[in-house]
């Protein structure tokens, strides 16, 4: 069988929405599975959606990216550092969640999320990132890991460009000119009235609002292809998942 890498677009706490892209896309042991962060907050199953992918990881070759959401449950499991802007933003339902989860379990958890990358880039010379960057050298010379899984800048100087200006004009950002194509997450393009992954210069938008009422997308970076689940608020009745 043929091997794909395929990305994930944010998934927070939709483990029902997560098999769904899964099946859908018809993974195998082959596929390489590239998550772009927030695994948490904003639907009930933050814990079994961590669960499910330390258990990926025995089968498939895994890249799990770092995003905001993961770093600030790191805080909380980890340093019991609370955050009321954090429990606004689909927190709450992940505290809620925890309280089920033993010690032992917890344990494995901070384990995972100290384990996240905060960035991939393969030998195509494609970037993975959570969020973006801000240094016009690239990732290697960030000044500060945060931005990683912060940034907004980068997709919101993407969507600004004006078509007329090329790659190669004076004025063109050199931040999109420095990879053939980068992967994001962190802003969802419902922010845009779109519900589908977006291509806007050299970037590629794959969070679809699953937080809020979008799907979850996985995309084959070969091919551009995709698979979504069902909108995450069908799959969740009853459940408001992130309202900001």
């Amino acid at each position: 069988m043929s091997k794909r890498t395929l990305v994930i677009g944010d998934i927070h706490g939709g483990l029902r929405a997560l098999h769904q892209v899964i099946e859908r896309a018809g993974v195998t042991p082959n596929d390489t599975l590239i998550f772009l962060g927030d695994y948490v907050d904003g639907w009930s199953q933050a814990p079994q959606v961590i669960d499910y992918l330390i258990e990926l990881r025995a089968t498939n070759k895994c890249i799990f990216i770092r995003g905001n959401h993961d770093e600030l449950l790191l805080h909380w499991l980890k340093d019991a550092k609370d955050n009321e802007l954090w429990y606004e933003h689909g927190g709450e339902a992940t505290v809620l969640a925890y309280e089920e989860v033993d010690t032992m379990r917890k344990k494995l958890h901070i384990d995972f999320l100290l384990s996240l990358d905060d960035y991939y880039l393969d030998d195509k010379n494609r970037l993975f990132v959570h969020a973006g960057f801000t240094n016009m050298n690239g990732v290697k010379y960030e000044y500060f890991s945060k931005l990683f899984y912060w940034d907004r800048t980068l997709w919101e100087t993407a969507l600004s460009i004006d078509s007329a200006i090329k790659p190669n004009d004076l004025l063109y950002p050199k931040r999109l000119t420095l990879y053939d194509e980068i992967y994001i997450g962190h802003t969802p393009v419902t922010r845009i009235n779109k519900t589908v992954p977006v291509q806007k210069a050299c970037i590629w938008n794959i969070d679809t609002g699953a937080a809020f009422k979008g799907p979850l997308t996985i995309l084959d970076v070969d091919t551009k292809e995709f698979w979504q689940s069902e909108p995450l608020n069908q799959l969740y009745v009853g459940e408001k998942g992130r309202n900001k």
